[in-house]
Formats: structure tokens, sequence, C-alpha cells
């Protein structure tokens, strides 16, 4: 199989690890603050109409990327039941971290009882920051180095006011604690990475705002990436669509999954449960994350699940994941993701801009 032109793909680029890696612990975080599309619709364009979503998650003046991360790191250490301090890598995939120079994961890890006796990093790459964070997890495990890590996908609404972007941009994540394949809900079966350079969103130093390639977002970017990990991971396992119960992909909005799953051959029965965005919006490193949590969250023994995130620059990380019968066990350890969704204060624009600091001088 050749993706896009580009080198072959063969077994031999699907990545599996010496020993099997899974799901211990998930855990989801969403704040509760809720814009609605309309409401930005109505500042920026004097009309009621024309949002891609329904309302988006907006963190509170409390709330950043290491609070939220940190909930979400105890809703998965309390569906792992672990010791923390079996943990010995902690990992905080985001675009927005609250700091420039000093790390989220050092606080986060702290915060959970896990430090001193870790490796701790903060990871970047637009929105598949946490995925990336997972491959590297399912490396150490897999390898024999550590038994347990912490990987997170979380972030923060971001978007200059009135851009596009404001619709979409919120706020949210989850956390996951992998290990041994013995102990988890989920078992990774195998891994695929796809990354090309295709300029379609960045941010430069110092600049507040990120700026987006409107014409590359759609097409050269998120569905030829998306697209191509997730054909290349099903051709190496051989599998196609219909083996899969659920999929779970990136979800800046929700009209790019829902093509993306129908360009792939997959349902809307089986992308329902992981399609969170007309609901919370766009978490950016926490999407996919998110949209997994709450598809484990319905799952049962024997599902198989695929996964493929998306990141900005370009690249997605795609995932086989099968269902084990510990999935009944750990669902009811800490809330569920739809728990936190149904948790919900509606707020104005003029809020919004307080609570993520819009007003400056």
């Amino acid at each position: 199989m050749i993706v896009n032109g580009s080198t072959p793909i063969n077994s031999s680029n699907i990545m599996r690890p010496d020993r099997e890696v899974g799901i211990v612990g998930y855990g989801a975080y969403v704040p509760r603050y809720r814009l609605p599309g309309a409401e930005v619709a109505r500042v920026w364009t004097n009309s009621l109409g024309g949002s891609p979503i329904t309302e988006k998650a907006v963190a509170g003046l409390d709330e950043d990327v290491t609070t939220m991360s940190i909930e979400a790191a105890r809703n998965a250490l309390a569906r792992g039941k672990i010791n923390p301090q079996l943990i010995r890598a902690v990992w905080v995939g985001s675009e927005s971290h609250p700091y420039a120079v000093k790390p989220t994961s050092t606080i986060v890890a702290e915060s959970i009882g896990t430090s001193p006796n870790i490796q701790a990093a903060d990871w970047e790459f637009a929105c598949k920051a946490g995925t990336e964070a997972v491959q590297a997890s399912i490396g150490m495990i897999g390898s024999g180095m550590v038994a347990y890590t912490l990987s997170i996908g979380m972030d923060t609404a971001q978007g200059r006011p009135g851009d596009a972007l404001e619709y979409t941009a919120a706020s949210g994540g989850a956390a996951f604690l992998l290990g041994p394949a013995d102990e988890a809900c989920a078992v990774y079966q195998g891994s695929y990475s796809y990354v090309t350079d295709t300029p379609d969103f960045w941010r430069r130093s110092g600049e507040h705002y990120p700026s987006h390639g409107d014409r590359f977002t759609g097409e050269p970017a998120y569905f030829a990436h998306v697209t191509s990990a997730a054909e290349a991971l099903m051709d190496m396992m051989g599998t196609k669509a219909s083996d899969y119960t659920y999929v779970v992909f990136h979800q800046p909005n929700v009209k790019f999954p829902s093509r993306a799953a129908e360009m792939l051959g997959f349902t809307a029965e089986q992308i329902k449960f992981g399609l969170l965005a007309g609901e919370v919006g766009n978490v950016y490193s926490g999407s996919c994350m998110l949209g997994l949590t709450a598809t484990l969250d319905e799952a049962k023994a024997g599902d198989r699940i695929l996964m493929v995130s998306y990141g900005s620059g370009a690249g997605s990380d795609a995932f086989d994941l099968r269902v084990t019968e510990r999935i009944d066990e750990v669902k009811g350890r800490a809330p569920s993701t739809r728990d936190y969704i149904r948790r919900r204060t509606v707020i104005d624009y003029a809020t919004y801009c307080r609570y993520r600091g819009k007003l400056k001088e």
C-alpha cells in the first residue's frame, strides 16, 4: 500500500511493543461553563444562526490546563486503583500550557502524589500532543522500562475575537493511565503515525492568538492525514471499517469527523458516542482522547475501537484498541464524560471574554 504517493506501507511500519500495553484507567474533565455558538454569531455577525456547533465548553477564572489535567488525572487514578507512586512518567500534551517556561507536568505529578521518582514532560504538536504522549507511553511500558505512565491531552479555548475559531475553540480533555495489558480495560493492538509539513494552523512565539491557513484546513490537512493514518493502520492490521464497533476522530467541528467516517466506510452508529464537538466544541489536544473516554463509558468487553487523532502542522496518530472484561469494573469509579457534559452553566459573550482574558490593554 502507498499512502498519498509517499513511501510504501507494510507491516514493518506498524508500531507494536514487545509487551502488550493497555489503558488501566481513564478520566475526563470538561468545565461547566458553556458559550452558545448563537451568542458568538449575535455579537460578530448580528445573526442567531450560522454556528458550526451548538455550544462550547469554557474554562472558568480559576481553571487552566494544569487544574483541568489534575482533575482528569485523579479520575484516571480512581478508575485504575493503583498507588500513584508506581507511575514513572507523567506527560501533558497541550497547546495552551499556562507557562511559557515552567512545565505543567511537574505540577500535575506532585498534585496527584507521583513525584519525585518520575520522568515528566510537556508535549506539543497542536491537537495531537496528547496522543503523542500515549505513543511514547506505549513504548516505555512495552519495552519493560516502566510499569505505568500517565498521558494527558488538555487545552483551554484559544481564538481571536471574531475569528471563525471562536465558535469552536473550547476547554477540556482527558487523561489515560497506561500499564500492563492484564490490568487494562482496553488493550492497544497496534498503532501508526502519519506526519507531513502542512501549514494549516500555527502560532508564533509571542503571539497571543493562533492563525490558520483556511484553504489548507480541510483536504490537504485534516482529511489527508486522518484518512491516510486510518487506512494504513487498517491495512496493516488486516481490518476494515465493519470490523470495529466504534471509531473516534479528532473533532475540530461536527462535519469533519462525520465526513471522515463516511469516507472510510464507517456508519453514524459507529461514531455516535465519540462525537462530542457539537456539545463541547474543539478541545484541541484532548479532542479525540475525550471522545475515547465517552466511547469507553459505553463500550463492553470484546468491542474494538479505532481512534485517530489530528494535529495541525500536520500529523495523525491511529490506534487499534480491544476492550476487555475489566471495562465494567472501572466505569463507575469516576464521573463519566457525559456527567461532565450534562453539568453546564450557560454564559454570555461578555462573561466569556472575562473568563478567557479577552480584554487586553
